[in-house]
């Protein structure tokens, strides 16, 4: 099985070099980068290249490493017993199963998609160190242990809110997705919006640039947001013309799309602001 991107996302040599290794090793591949460069795309490309099913584990800061596996509804068979309930009798009518399980239970190989590990507590990377070494674990409430069937491809996202522990960054193949130069930019504008005309494309990614590299930015805007960017230029039909910044105004057209925060737009007021004095 061996990933070669897709038509709908560009995939470079070194990431498609990355994903390969880590099937090949069985590692999980860590995936870091700026919000927005395609990190959890990446894993539903993967799928779809390989043809194989994709199973996602959003993390959330209050996750636990324990609910990937299962969980166990004490409070409903206690309900349950009181009102005389014959579920209760077998334990398993009250294991929920997590996404590992279902990864590993699966007839065919998946793609594991375990998406922002960051966000969770610091420990929870190492709470999964065992399950995905061995690609097993132990229920103790039913006294059954849940082998996988085919060893899913695992794929782990950060985005780099904080630091994961070092055991578990020996276990994975890690790569970090960077920033897009503007030939490749343009390959993945091209394959979202085949018919942009090349002047309007040129325009739009040379001041998408100037934008990132403005200093004292606060948060560069991604992939993402200049395809939505250019969606919304294409859907106003505007030109390449239309896209001129005077000394009068520093702000893109339809800024809302490239910048999120207020701190950012007064930048790009103030810097038209010294503009104008200054001429």
């Amino acid at each position: 099985m061996k990933f070669t991107g897709t038509d709908g996302y560009v995939a470079t040599d070194d990431l498609t070099v990355a994903v390969n290794a880590a099937v090949t090793l069985q590692r999980p591949l860590l995936v870091k980068g700026e919000p927005g460069t395609g990190k959890t795309e990446l894993a539903l490309q993967v799928a779809a290249s390989l043809g194989v099913p994709m199973i996602e584990w959003n993390i959330k800061s209050t996750t636990r490493a324990q609910q990937g596996l299962y969980e166990y509804d004490a409070v409903s068979r206690l309900r349950d017993s009181q009102l005389g309930d014959e579920r209760v009798r077998d334990v398993a009518n009250y294991i929920r199963k997590g996404k590992l399980w279902e990864a590993f239970e699966a007839d065919e190989r998946v793609v594991l998609l375990i998406d922002e590990v960051d966000k969770a507590d610091i420990e929870f990377p190492n709470d999964l160190l065992q399950e995905l070494d061995k690609m097993a674990f132990y229920v103790y409430e039913t006294g059954q242990t849940i082998t996988a069937k085919h060893r899913p491809i695992v794929i782990i996202t950060s985005n780099n809110e904080k630091e994961l522990p070092d055991a578990f960054l020996r276990r994975c193949f890690f790569h970090y997705i960077r920033f897009p130069d503007e030939e490749t930019l343009r390959k993945i504008v091209e394959v979202h919006h085949p018919n942009i005309k090349s002047d309007l494309l040129s325009a739009a990614l040379t001041q998408f640039m100037e934008v990132r590299d403005t200093p004292g930015l606060k948060k560069k805007p991604s992939t993402s947001e200049v395809l939505d960017w250019l969606k919304l230029l294409l859907a106003e039909d505007l030109t390449a013309a239309d896209l001129k910044r005077d000394g009068t105004n520093a702000l893109p057209k339809l800024h809302g799309a490239l910048l999120k925060n207020e701190q950012d737009v007064h930048l790009f007021e103030r810097l038209a602001f010294m503009a104008r004095r200054g001429s």
